[in-house]
């Protein structure tokens, strides 16, 4: 087993659940009963859990990869920082401290309030709630063929088998918000956790605006990874959406090609203003030898006059 370093506080108080003894047999009847400990202590951590699964059907899909792709690149609330959230993609969510190997894995997540890693030793290999101490704020999950009725609540759960993932996102965590995106029918939905259960609300225009971030999530037509298609990404207060990595980029290139181009003008500017310049001093220079040749010719021709006896100044 590996050892961390000791577990952040947690910020905000988790449901009672995770306070719960493992029903485990080795774990009854310790001497801890007497000096109970908190399970961010206790627990297994990330590094205790398997974070792959061996029954997984196979690698995500095309666009199971670069859908979460879009969402993470445009994923940017003005009210928290990038260090104070975490971004999961198809990452093992563990959810009860009672069953600890029992999982969901999401096709993407997000949490508020939660520290980024700072070393790449310490990125997450999953997302362990009981040590983490905050729920996922938001899931979205892709809808597939294969996993739509488990997607949609429509599956009921098997005795003896852990529950479904609308029962682990709507009772075991109460997660807010529960996207679900279908691309085959260009369907967007949202369930609101109000109180207790999801209930659907309503998307005009295939968008809806996460008061809580300040973002909006929707069905936008574009180009992203070289492929036109419908792409669910985030927009800002102003409709606006919020730019990938690549638009970024682009931007900037276009923005100092701009630049260049201004830069350009201007010096093609101040070489005019020069070369102006240049001919009004020739201009002046070639107006000034014309006057002293002037100037010449007249003093000859006055001394011409007195060489002939006549004063010039009385003529």
């Amino acid at each position: 087993m590996y050892q961390t370093n000791p577990p952040r506080p947690p910020s905000e108080v988790l449901p009672t659940m995770y306070d719960l003894p493992s029903e485990d047999p080795q774990d009854l009847d310790t001497p801890e009963q007497n000096h109970p400990r908190p399970p961010s202590e206790t627990m297994p951590t990330m590094y205790d859990l398997p974070s792959e699964d061996p029954e997984e059907p196979g690698l995500p899909d095309e666009f199971h990869d670069f859908q979460p792709q879009l969402l993470r690149e445009t994923c940017q609330p003005p009210s928290y920082p990038t260090g104070e959230m975490f971004i999961g993609t198809d990452l093992n969510l563990y959810y009860d401290a009672r069953h600890r190997l029992w999982q969901k894995r999401p096709d993407w997540f997000l949490v508020l309030g939660v520290s980024r890693a700072q070393q790449q030793q310490d990125m997450r290999l999953s997302y362990v709630v009981w040590q983490e101490g905050i729920a996922p704020f938001l899931v979205v999950e892709l809808l597939s063929p294969g996993t739509e009725a488990e997607d949609l609540g429509q599956t009921l759960r098997d005795a003896n088998k852990p529950p479904t993932k609308w029962q682990v996102y709507e009772q075991n965590l109460r997660i807010p918000y529960y996207i679900v995106f279908d691309r085959y029918e260009n369907q967007l939905r949202v369930f609101q956790l109000m109180p207790t259960q999801y209930q659907a609300v309503a998307v005009p225009e295939q968008k809806f605006w996460f008061e809580e971030l300040q973002l909006g999530l929707g069905v936008w037509q574009g180009r992203y990874q070289q492929t036109e298609g419908l792409w669910l990404r985030w927009y800002d207060a102003m409709g606006n959406w919020i730019l990938t990595l690549e638009e970024r980029a682009e931007q900037e290139r276009q923005r100092a090609e701009q630049e260049r181009q201004r830069a350009e003008q201007e010096r093609q500017r101040a070489e005019q203003e020069c070369q102006r310049a240049e001919q009004e001093r020739q201009q002046a220079e070639q107006e000034r030898q014309q006057a002293e040749q002037e100037r010449q010719r007249a003093e000859k021709l006055a001394q011409r006059l007195r060489s002939l006896g006549i004063d010039p100044d009385t003529l």
